[in-house]
């Protein structure tokens, strides 16, 4: 197996809400606005709902969204994976990553797994508290196992 790079995503989020559970864990729940670039390009929005260990500890990120493309298709987004709460300042995410669309360019992708990296940068920006979300997707290329 290989990957191949398909696109960035850069998000981040204006809204968010977050309740206490037992033992220290939280449910979150945030709505995310970015954009695409690579081979699929536009728009992008999304709902995060991921639960988390503790404040300072890993999270499992559970986003659904669309992507709105440049050339006028929607490509639904379904991402889930695991937070890690290192480094600070920019936390590491691994996560796979399924497509669904009607459109003809981007169709195939309905049978494509794909896996993404990602990091959670902390802003540098007052004005603008949320952190900014990288996210690179890549198709996960089956290929024969050797004998």
């Amino acid at each position: 197996m290989r990957t191949q790079h398909l696109y960035r995503i850069r998000f981040h989020y204006p809204e968010g809400w977050m309740v206490g559970l037992e033992g220290g864990w939280q449910q979150h729940f945030y709505l995310a606005e970015g954009s695409c670039e690579g081979e699929i390009s536009g728009r992008f929005r999304a709902a995060n709902s991921p639960l988390r260990r503790t404040s300072d500890g890993p999270f499992l990120p559970d986003m659904r969204g669309v992507i709105e493309t440049d050339d006028d298709a929607t490509v639904m987004f379904e991402c889930r994976g695991y937070g890690r709460a290192h480094p600070a300042g920019r936390r590491q995410v691994v996560a796979s990553v399924l497509h669904v669309s009607d459109h003809p360019r981007y169709r195939r992708l309905n049978d494509v797994v794909c896996v993404c990296v990602g990091e959670v940068r902390a802003s540098s920006d007052p004005g603008h508290p949320s952190p900014e979300l990288v996210l690179d997707v890549a198709e996960l290329i089956w290929e024969p196992i050797a004998p």
